[in-house]
């Protein structure tokens, strides 16, 4: 009787044991629930754009929903800074531009973060065309045309962008830095917003992204000035980069996915690896190639040394264009 009792008693513990072991497993398996997605800019745009492929791609590959949430405001940094604060345990992440990471930081007195210490830099995901666009009835046709016709009209054309402090924005700065023309800047609260405005005529240039308006250009509503990005683009291989015309111009946006430091570095490794999947899938990479975008894979680590190199050569280029947001 006292060997039946030991034996149910030991059992029992067992049982408990590998109970114990399965919650554990379950518990460390991630993600279990739902993901939150920050997108510090307005739907429409570039990052809202690429956001939604990769969190749809994400959300088949795990099992798990990847939501965008977007937070917009003061260039990015509001989204920024809530996801700076968000919990280290990988359920709330953030997808955003070059812009807000390594712009910001030197176009605004305060941010609301740090980035390099508020955040653990999982990977690239893709990079994307930009282009000065115009009002198709607006009488320049190319960049050099818009040089000559604002300084005819200083102060009289204006450049609608994504709002202040915005990579379209700081774009519009440094080409009438570069040239010494005056664009009355128009901000607005989003891309989107600023393209539907070129379109009915309310303003005669923009700078955009090309999944914030390439729908547009091939249905002719706005023409293309010219490519911001150093070289010409696949998606639009007629257009002239700026930089044919303006020596050294041009930049090309990243897009990149961060957690909260201090988030595990084996969620970190995870994530990194899923999104190097997601890039690499054919679907994404045509869906990609539709609004102008291309994938762009890093390791972790790498991303880590992009970043630190882009604030200081970003810091350069916004103190030489005089731009800067209160």
């Amino acid at each position: 009787m006292k060997r039946s009792k030991q034996l149910a008693l030991t059992v029992l513990v067992a049982l408990m044991t590998l109970g114990g072991h399965a919650v554990a497993q379950a518990q460390d398996k991630y993600p279990s629930k739902s993901v939150t997605l920050i997108v510090p800019q307005a739907a429409g745009g570039a990052n809202d754009t690429i956001a939604r492929v990769i969190a749809q791609k994400l959300s088949e590959q795990t099992g798990q929903s990847f939501i965008v949430d977007n937070r917009t405001g003061a260039g990015g940094n509001v989204g920024a800074a809530a996801a700076a604060k968000a919990k280290a345990d990988g359920y709330t992440l953030m997808l955003t531009a070059d812009s807000v990471m390594v712009i910001n930081p030197a176009l605004y007195k305060k941010t609301g973060f740090d980035p390099i210490k508020d955040f653990e830099a999982v990977g690239t995901v893709g990079t994307a065309g930009y282009v000065l666009v115009a009002n198709p009835a607006f009488p320049a046709k190319n960049v050099g045309e818009l040089i000559q016709l604002a300084k005819q009209q200083p102060g009289k054309i204006n450049i609608g962008s994504a709002g202040n402090g915005t990579l379209n924005h700081l774009i519009g700065e440094m080409l009438g830095k570069e040239t010494g023309i005056d664009l009355v800047h128009v901000p607005y609260k989003g891309a989107s917003a600023a393209v539907t405005d070129l379109v009915a005529g309310q303003v005669q240039v923009s700078v955009q992204s090309l999944p914030s308006s390439i729908s547009f250009i091939k249905t002719d509503k706005i023409k293309v000035l010219g490519v911001v990005n150093p070289k010409r683009i696949a998606a639009l291989p007629n257009a002239p980069a700026i930089g044919e015309t303006i020596k050294g111009f041009g930049t090309t946006p990243w897009y990149g996915l961060f957690a909260p430091a201090g988030t595990p570095k084996a969620i970190v490794a995870q994530l990194n690896a899923e999104i190097a999947k997601a890039i690499e899938s054919k679907e994404v990479q045509e869906r990609l190639a539709g609004v102008g975008c291309e994938p762009y894979k890093t390791t972790s680590e790498e991303f880590t040394g992009l970043i630190k190199s882009d604030l200081v050569r970003w810091a350069g280029i916004v103190k030489a264009s005089g731009a800067s947001v209160d």
